[in-house]
């Protein structure tokens, strides 16, 4: 990264954010500001351990040169919106340098703090069944936008942040660059284990692959949602591009190259996916994987009629699975409440301000 500088006087050069800059980037960056560099040091404890949203918050550095800085970006974002749900689950709506809306959920268990992070603006993929896709896609996030979020959660809760997963809006592994970024961020500077992250794909040819390449310690879920090409293609339009059995086998090499167990994510949609048929057939293609299926029963949401299966419904779909020894649990739905798909809250505020 080129490390952020104050010394280009062209004003269509907007500076680069100091959030996403590493302890030896940080150094180097004082010492050009003419500053001892142990102030780096102090730079980088009061980004990512104190969260300083401004050069004006950090108290050690000398009053006279905080006031030369107070046109260096942090590169954090403001709270748009704030919903909680009553079991502690908190979403929130973060307004971006250029306006934009994104949006980030802490989801808090016993001694946990999970954070759900984006990686674009909105979502490319137009996967029939998810409020973020029906808003479309503005952009990718830069590093520094997803790492805030984390940040963001952590001050809030005044907790630290245990693990996080990178199933918000977006693709992830559509602004690969940045994700990558970030997760190296979020590990070293933060201080987040990489076991501690998850990255969730719907499946993009050759990037899984690509991704194994990486020797990341995250975990991999990819996003099937059904049990066969017909189905899925109904269900996420991108598959017309990508056949069910090419994203297995991808999967495949990937669990042969890394070492490590992927997990699938299967959104279950009454009387559409959730029948014992389906079951069978998503265990035929998974017999023999090293993998976790993860059930995850349906928020609905108003842009389509899609509906939540029932209780028995969701235990008779995970039973067949076992029988057929997949290994396989029911996600416990948290926030449900009003707005409580991804993309959802966005997209409600956006209609009531718009």
């Amino acid at each position: 990264m080129p490390h952020p500088t104050t010394a280009d006087p062209s004003p269509s050069v907007a500076p680069i954010p100091l959030l996403g800059a590493s302890l030896p980037e940080l150094t180097r960056w004082v010492q050009l500001q003419g500053q001892p560099a142990y102030r780096g040091q102090q730079l980088h404890e009061w980004i990512y351990r104190h969260g300083a949203r401004s050069l004006a918050d950090i108290s050690v550095f000398p009053k006279s040169w905080r006031a030369g800085l107070a046109n260096i970006p942090v590169g954090r974002s403001l709270v748009h919106h704030r919903s909680a749900a009553p079991d502690g689950t908190v979403k929130y709506l973060l307004e971006l340098a250029d306006g934009c809306i994104v949006e980030t959920v802490g989801i808090p268990s016993g001694k946990r703090l999970t954070v759900c992070v984006s990686s674009q603006v909105g979502c490319p993929m137009a996967c029939d069944f998810c409020a973020t896709g029906k808003g479309g896609f503005i952009r990718n996030l830069e590093r520094h936008e997803i790492v805030d979020q984390v940040l963001t959660v952590q001050e809030d809760f005044q907790q630290r942040v245990s693990n996080i997963v990178f199933m918000g809006m977006g693709e992830p592994l559509l602004n690969t660059e940045q994700v990558l970024q970030a997760i190296q961020i979020l590990n070293q500077d933060v201080g987040i284990g990489q076991r501690s992250m998850t990255l969730s794909t719907v499946g993009i040819p050759g990037h899984i692959r690509r991704l194994a390449s990486h020797e990341l310690q995250v975990t991999l879920a990819v996003s099937l949602h059904a049990s066969n090409q017909a189905l899925r293609e109904q269900l996420i339009p991108s598959a017309h591009h990508y056949p069910l059995e090419a994203l297995l086998e991808e999967c495949r090499d990937y669990v042969q190259l890394t070492g490590r167990r992927l997990s699938f994510e299967y959104i279950l949609l009454a009387g559409l996916n959730d029948r014992p048929g389906h079951a069978l057939e998503l265990a035929s293609h998974l017999k023999g994987f090293q993998s976790h299926v993860n059930l995850i029963p349906y928020n609905p949401i108003s842009e389509v009629d899609y509906q939540r299966p029932t209780p028995q419904q969701i235990q008779d779909f995970l039973d067949t699975l076992k029988k057929r020894h997949v290994a396989a649990s029911v996600r416990r739905s948290r926030g449900l409440v009003a707005d409580a798909a991804c993309g959802q809250l966005r997209a409600s505020q956006v209609k009531a301000t718009g």
